[in-house]
This record gives C-alpha cells, sequence and structure tokens, in this order.
C-alpha cells in the first residue's frame, strides 16, 4: 500500500511538472511561475478566505479599497479607493473610488461593488472568515445576525452605503485599526453583478436573512471568481491551479509573468527535485532542507533574516466536543476525559515538555528565540523582560502528579495530536512532544495524526480535536489581532481552548478600548504573564523567515517583503518577472 501510495504522488507530480513545462513552452521560457506546496486550497471567495493557502491566490486575484506598499506595515495606501476622510471623531470614513477599473468578467467596478462585497461580508460573518473584525467595527460585535439577534438590516445597510460613487462607512465607536483592517484580502472587492448573476446573495433586504452564517467555501464565487486583480482563473482541479495575466488589469504597471500555476505537492523530495531540476519556482520547504540541500546550489537563491510577524503555539482544548479526539473518553490509560485539559496542571506539563532550545537548534538552526507571548516581538505590547517558559522535565513531571488529584499519574492516558499533513516542521515538533512526555511515565501516550489543511480549520472539526498548530499571521498591524484571536474567551481561536478567562477578556476589552500607548502595553503585560501562569498553548518560539526561490525571478527582495501580504514571495505576483 505504502509503494502504491508514494507511486501515485510521483505520478501526480510527474504530470503537473509537464503540464508546467507546457504551458512554458507555449507562452515563452520565462511566461509560467509554478508554486509546489503541501497544503490544498480550501476556497477563492474573499468573502471566507482566511487561510494563508487560499490567501496567496485570492490576494493577486482581488483588490481591496487600501492596501501596503514596499515593505511598511505601518500605514495603508490606496488601491481601489483613491483617497479618504474621516470625520465625526473619527467615527464616519468617506471613500472616493478610482475610475476605469474593470472585473475579470469586463464589468466595470463600481461603489455598489464595494457595497455590496462589504455587506455580504457583515451579513455572513461565517465562523471560517475573518469577516468577524470587520463586524467589530462596523457593527460593534464580531458576531453574525444568528448569534447576536441585535444585528438589524437598517444597522448592516447604515455601516455602509454608498453616496453615489462614494462610498461612506460609520461606526458605532472609534476603531484606530480600521483602515489596516480594510487592507485584509477578505475585504477583496467582488464583482456584485457576476456573484448576483451565478446565484451568490442578490444584495436585498428580502434575501440577507437567508445567507446570515452561510457557509462560502464551496460558493459559486470559490467556483467561479471575479475580481480586479492581475491574474484571472483559468482552471482548478485537486492538484494544481492555473492562473493567467488579466489583460485588461487597470494598473500602469502590467503583470510581466503571464502564467502562475500553484501545485499541490505533499511529498516533500518531490518538491525540492522539481525546484532544483529548475521546474518549480517557489517551493514550500522548512529551514533544514534549505540549509542542506538548496543552498548554494545552481540557479537557486535565498532570502533570509527576514521579519517574522507570525504567532503559533499547541492549544489544549478544555471541552474536546463529542466525536472528537477522546478515545475511551476516560481517564483510564485508553484515552481522555473531554474536559481533560481543564486542569492547568495538565497544561503546565504539556508546556515544561516541549523542548524549545532543541527545536530552535534542530529546526531553525539556532535562528530566533522562546517566546512568551503569542505576539510577535516585533509589534507593540511585547513585553521583552517577562521570561518564557523553560523546558524542564522536573517541572513537568510534578505538574503531572499533582493534575487531577494524581489520577493522571496514575491511570496514564492516550491522546491523539494533529499537525497538517507535509508540514515537516508542525511534526517535528509534535515528536520532541511526544517523545518527551512518553519518556515521563509509561502509561503516557501521545498519538500524532497528519490531516490536510481543510479538515484543521473546518469550523465543524475544530471542536474537536484535543491539540493543534494555532498559527496566525497578521490581519492588521495591531497587537489586538493576535491577543483577541488568542487569548479572548469569543475569539477566533475561542473554539480551540475553551478556556473563557473572565480576567483576559476584560484586560482585553480594555486594552482596545484606549489609545493610550503606555497603557496598552501594560496591559499587554498583564495579559501575557497571566496567560503564561495559566499555560493557555505550548508556544512555538520566534523565527526569521526563510525561503528559497529560483535565481532568474527578479523583484524578490527585502526592501519589497511584506509581512502583511504574499505569502509566497513577500510581494504580488505582478511585480516579479523572469530572465
Amino acid at each position: 500500500m505504502k509503494n502504491k501510495t508514494l507511486s501515485a504522488v510521483a505520478l501526480a507530480t510527474l504530470s503537473l511538472t509537464l503540464a508546467a513545462c507546457n504551458n512554458k513552452q507555449a507562452g515563452g521560457a520565462d511566461s509560467t511561475l509554478v508554486i509546489q506546496q503541501s497544503a490544498d486550497v480550501p476556497t477563492l471567495d474573499p468573502g471566507t478566505t482566511y487561510d494563508t493557502s487560499s490567501g496567496q491566490i485570492v490576494e493577486n486575484m482581488y483588490e481591496t479599497l487600501v492596501g501596503y506598499e514596499g515593505n511598511d506595515i505601518t500605514e495603508v495606501k490606496p488601491v481601489l479607493a483613491t483617497e479618504w476622510q474621516a470625520s465625526n471623531g473619527d467615527k464616519e470614513y468617506r471613500f472616493t473610488l478610482r475610475d476605469g477599473v474593470k472585473f475579470h468578467t469586463g464589468n466595470d467596478f463600481t461603489c455598489a461593488d464595494a457595497e455590496y462585497t462589504l455587506r455580504r461580508n457583515l451579513v455572513t460573518n461565517t465562523a471560517d472568515s475573518g469577516n468577524w473584525f470587520l463586524s467589530e467595527s462596523l457593527l460593534g460585535t464580531p458576531s453574525n445576525a444568528k448569534d447576536d439577534t441585535s444585528i438589524t438590516w437598517a444597522k448592516i445597510s447604515s455601516a455602509v452605503k454608498c453616496d453615489g460613487n462614494t462610498l461612506v462607512f460609520t461606526l458605532p465607536a472609534v476603531d484606530p485599526a480600521f483602515l489596516t483592517k480594510l487592507a485584509y484580502i477578505g475585504q477583496g472587492i467582488v464583482d456584485s453583478k457576476h456573484a448576483k448573476e451565478i446565484g451568490e446573495w442578490d444584495g436585498t433586504e428580502a434575501t440577507w436573512k437567508d445567507w446570515v452564517g452561510k457557509d462560502l467555501m464551496g460558493s459559486e464565487l470559490n467556483k467561479q471568481p471575479s475580481g480586479t486583480g492581475a491574474y484571472k482563473l483559468v482552471n482548478r482541479d485537486a492538484n494544481a491551479i492555473t492562473l493567467t495575466a488579466f489583460d485588461g488589469y487597470w494598473a500602469e504597471t502590467k503583470p510581466q509573468i503571464k502564467n502562475v500555476i500553484l501545485q499541490k505537492v505533499p511529498e516533500e523530495a518531490a518538491r525540492v527535485q522539481a525546484f532544483l531540476k529548475g521546474d518549480a519556482d517557489f517551493i514550500e520547504v522548512p529551514r533544514a532542507i534549505i540549509s542542506t540541500q538548496l543552498q548554494g546550489k545552481e540557479g537557486v537563491a535565498v532570502l533570509d533574516d527576514l521579519p517574522n510577524t507570525t504567532a503559533s503555539g499547541f492549544s489544549m482544548n478544555e471541552k474536546i466536543a463529542a466525536g472528537g479526539a477522546l478515545g475511551s473518553g476516560k481517564l483510564d490509560g485508553q484515552g481522555i476525559p473531554s474536559d481533560f485539559f481543564k486542569d492547568p496542571d495538565v497544561r503546565r506539563g504539556f508546556v515544561a515538555a516541549f523542548d524549545v532550545p532543541t527545536y530552535i537548534k534542530q529546526v531553525q538552526e539556532g535562528k530566533g528565540a522562546p517566546r512568551n507571548f503569542l505576539l510577535p516581538d516585533s509589534f507593540p505590547g511585547y513585553d521583552s523582560n517577562l521570561e518564557a517558559a523553560k523546558f524542564d522535565l522536573d517541572l513537568a513531571k510534578a505538574a503531572f502528579q499533582r493534575a487531577w488529584g494524581g489520577q493522571v499519574w496514575d491511570k496514564g492516558f492516550r491522546i491523539n495530536v494533529s499537525y497538517r499533513a507535509g508540514a515537516q516542521t508542525q511534526q517535528t515538533a509534535m515528536e520532541l512532544l511526544k517523545k518527551n512526555i512518553e519518556a515521563l511515565n509509561p502509561k503516557f501516550k501521545v498519538n500524532i495524526v497528519a490531516k490536510e489543511w481543510s479538515e484543521l480549520i473546518n469550523s465543524k472539526n475544530v471542536p474537536k480535536e484535543a491539540m493543534v498548530l494555532s498559527a496566525w499571521a497578521p490581519d492588521y498591524a495591531d497587537p489586538d489581532n493576535f491577543v483577541s484571536t488568542f487569548y479572548a474567551s469569543n475569539g477566533y481561536y475561542g473554539p480551540r481552548l475553551n478556556a473563557n478567562d473572565a480576567q483576559l477578556d476584560t484586560w482585553i476589552k480594555e486594552a482596545r478600548a484606549t489609545t493610550d500607548a503606555a497603557r496598552r502595553d501594560e496591559l499587554y503585560s498583564q495579559i501575557a504573564k497571566r496567560a503564561q501562569d495559566e499555560a493557555y498553548y505550548v508556544i512555538m518560539p520566534a523565527s526569521p523567515t526563510v525561503f528559497p526561490y529560483r535565481e532568474n525571478i527578479k523583484g524578490v527582495s527585502a526592501d519589497t517583503f511584506n509581512p502583511m501580504i504574499a505569502f509566497t514571495s513577500g510581494t504580488y505576483w505582478k511585480n516579479l518577472s523572469k530572465e
């Protein structure tokens, strides 16, 4: 069976490589950019895009009102909006929109498209999307109308509306991060005429309630996207997505690379082989592979020591849903009860058993440092004076001996922990944790399970996971985007933790409501200290970003790398060229 699986992968990779080669021959030697990764792509609908795998494609097909330029993450620039003014104490924004822009269908971009897009995001606001933070800004709640009955059509329609070709936002309260929220690709403007024609929401009051919380992962826009971006969809199947430059793109500088193919290649060795042969221009590989197999090879370039604004840690679910990773469902050595992680000593045991120094040495080749909080140390609010949790097996043993009144140590447990299939760094981290925990007590068993990315992020599956890597790349450049996401009871990762810490919620709420930078720093320091004491996450260390690319790709540099966008190259595909 194993050999059959490998053969199938090899055949799939070969067919994809041939397709890429044929595409190059058809359009010229430098006409095609090939990207290979292990993850699948859950959706191409910006209204529910909330993962990096989908985002790297959607951000090249769609555009937002404002965006980032170069490597600057501190200030947004005009994109589909040309200018804007704030009034009424920064609670009203008026956006002047760009003329002469067309969608991939040929339809003209108008204010109606922007109004429809933002209203659609507020109406649907599913758990699989990033629309919660848009809703917070415009409606005063992260919830949709099913979960918060105070949301009405009147609120939604007055929050975002057109005044001629001027788009007007009305906020219930000041939000200093509002403009940066609009730069997130989830607010990419969709072709409303096209969307309605293919069966998406018709944009009216009469039907809005039917679309509240509606699952958009497999939407018609996912199948037939139409944006204003530099690239448009040509074809999509289980193993590859092909895009081509949009001839009607509005910007003065047109994309130089004609075609882009993103391939799903689960086997790391196959990706490396394709890259070294020149059949792939960018590939997903960990640092160790770059240094041992790629660095210094003919035709290979490496960009290293880049800003890392991602934070990640293994969440520990205090209320695992039925049907999840429970085994026997009891503390009997054959499983775990649903509230296994409710005891903080269980969590402390896992935290103390994770060998951060070894992980940094083996996986990050000595680069990076331990973190004390799930907030990038380059962001405001990170307290560098707080010492990170230590790897200490004696502390881990003592915590496990206290846990559940001694029952954990006496009876043992068997737990399933999940990681994204093909993600070698996640697998290595899990293996380190497994090794150390099982060495403490022969009754402790940790089973490592590889799962598809789309399965791990599906909102229906999230509550069933006992322990899974929760990673976050910022939607907008504000510490609240991390702190609320990871630690608030109603944050995005709330269903992975089920912690409900009232003290943290109080501090988080205060921090996001004040513009006093010193007070915010003080609050985030308090949050970090309590979160560490309660051991809510096994926190992964910081690591500088590094990625390989074929040296004939031009436009890749530290000056153009922006961690808020462009998950493949640090810049949009339209800014790249091939020699």
